[in-house]
């Protein structure tokens, strides 16, 4: 027999504690059950069984062994299980962890619930950092790299901040040239709502510091209401492209300062690790990575610089 053979014929005859009725279940000869069992406690340098001409009974060593052949076998079925679900509709509850700006991705996620109607999603939105083992969360989404040894994750793409403000605005009140001219300007500033500390806005080394002088003409600790406001041409906001692909791609924005604002960074979908992806996890970050980041710079790449 060959291992994952041998291992059956000892679970057979440990859980019959017959070589005979293994042998009966698996179609072969008693005597053949024996010998492979002979052979595998051979092989390992321990006597797996108590043997008499009426029965067999394991040995310590024998149940210790019993134990973790169960389990292998236990995840043999998982993994056939799995396997034949994906031909089967993803379905069920899926928990997902999103940031505050997670609000913007909203086009996304319906767009899956539309094409996965069986999957529940179950959002939670925080700027929080989440455990998402010990949360019972199925996936994260974060612009950041992972940093837990117990999570897989996946890169979603990247993003870029911009400086952005409305046509009528900057024709009111002039394009800045440099970022020292920001001072004379309606800043909108984002303040994370867990730190509380303002965003830093992109300033080159030899204008360091002057992000604390920029005026402050508003602050708030989510995106949606400085869009507005830079929409309605009330200031300057410094934002992430994938969150206003729409107001660049209709003009109701346009870059200002686009040679200063190149800081990016990664976004990734973060899960715990496991030996099985669960249909309705693998149909999610599947779906998040070949439709949300190319959304989104197909729409952001359109905007117009100044």
């Amino acid at each position: 027999m060959d291992s994952l053979g041998s291992l059956n014929a000892f679970v057979r005859a440990a859980e019959t504690r017959s070589f005979t009725v293994a042998g009966r279940q698996l179609g072969v000869s008693s005597s053949a059950i024996g010998k492979s069992v002979a052979r595998m406690e051979e092989r390992l340098g321990v006597r797996l069984f108590h043997r008499s001409t009426r029965s067999i009974t394991l040995t310590a060593e024998g149940a210790l062994f019993l134990d973790r052949c169960r389990r292998i076998f236990s995840e043999i079925e998982a993994a056939e299980l799995e396997l034949s679900q994906t031909h089967e509709a993803p379905r069920g509850t899926l928990r997902v962890g999103l940031p505050l700006v997670g609000m913007l991705m909203i086009p996304t996620l319906a767009a899956f619930m539309r094409t996965y109607p069986e999957i529940m999603l179950d959002l939670d939105f925080s700027d929080r950092i989440i455990d998402v083992i010990e949360e019972g969360f199925d996936a994260v989404v974060r612009f950041a790299d992972a940093g837990d040894t117990r999570l897989m994750s996946r890169a979603l793409g990247t993003y870029r901040r911009r400086l952005v403000a409305a046509p009528a605005y900057l024709a009111a009140k002039g394009v800045p040239k440099t970022p020292n001219d920001l001072k004379a300007h309606a800043c909108l500033h984002h303040r994370f709502p867990t730190s509380r500390r303002f965003e830093q806005w992109p300033l080159p080394p030899e204008q360091a510091g002057v992000e604390i002088e920029l005026p402050k003409t508003a602050v708030a600790s989510t995106l949606e209401p400085l869009i507005y406001m830079a929409e309605q041409g009330l200031g300057i906001a410094y934002l992430p492209d994938f969150a206003i692909g729409r107001q660049l791609r209709e003009g109701l924005l346009v870059t200002v300062l686009y040679d200063y604002t190149d800081r990016s960074g990664p976004l990734r979908v973060l899960w715990p690790s496991s030996r099985h992806l669960a249909p309705k996890l693998r149909a999610f970050v599947d779906f998040l990575a070949a439709n949300l980041i190319p959304a989104v710079e197909g729409e952001a790449d359109s905007g117009i610089s100044f």
